[in-house]
């Protein structure tokens, strides 16, 4: 274990089992649909790609870039788009993968940013759920886990950009950030 972490939340077997039931629930909601899979940058990395190694269907990839922490542990509410998405999107069926879903503004900003670009369909899938941080109400479709109200780290999740690097979720000390 990192030594900035207090304790491992979530093991490295454990979220190789939690991916492995979200692709097989995945590939058969999406079957014979046109999926594209759309990975918030930079958190959902690790998790969107074995998710995809995991998928038993076609599917296509794209990335976008919005931000509302910048170096906090905290949301500002404001979410600024920072990269869109590479390829036309009109008529596909699209999975927004998220590494977390804290107060549900950077969510509700991208639902409504690709249902204005006439998609077939957008659903959320996120890795990590905090549903007691929650803002703003969203319909999220793919849930691993819902987590208590921590500061976590590892798995594509970072603090100030450290930590994205570890195979597990744990949970940051809060003498690194306080």
């Amino acid at each position: 274990m990192h030594k900035d972490c207090e304790r491992v939340l979530i093991s490295e077997a454990e979220l190789k089992n939690m991916v492995k039931a979200m692709a097989d629930r995945i590939s058969e909601d999406y079957k014979g649909k046109k999926l594209l899979l759309v990975g918030l940058l930079k958190g959902s990395v690790m998790f969107m790609a074995d998710l995809m190694k995991e998928l038993s269907i076609d599917c296509k990839i794209d990335f976008i870039c919005v931000s509302s922490y910048g170096s906090s542990t905290e949301t500002s509410g404001r979410v600024n788009l920072i990269k869109d998405v590479s390829q036309p999107v009109e008529g596909m069926d699209v999975l927004i993968v998220e590494d977390i879903i804290d107060s549900g503004n950077t969510l509700a900003f991208i639902l409504k940013y690709f249902q204005a670009k006439g998609v077939n369909s957008v659903k959320i899938c996120t890795l990590l759920s905090k549903p007691d941080r929650r803002v703003v109400q969203i319909p999220v479709d793919y849930v691993g886990a819902e987590i208590p109200d921590e500061f976590v780290i590892g798995y594509g999740l970072d603090y100030a950009e450290n930590y994205r690097n570890l195979p597990y979720v744990g949970i940051l000390k809060r003498s690194v950030y306080s």
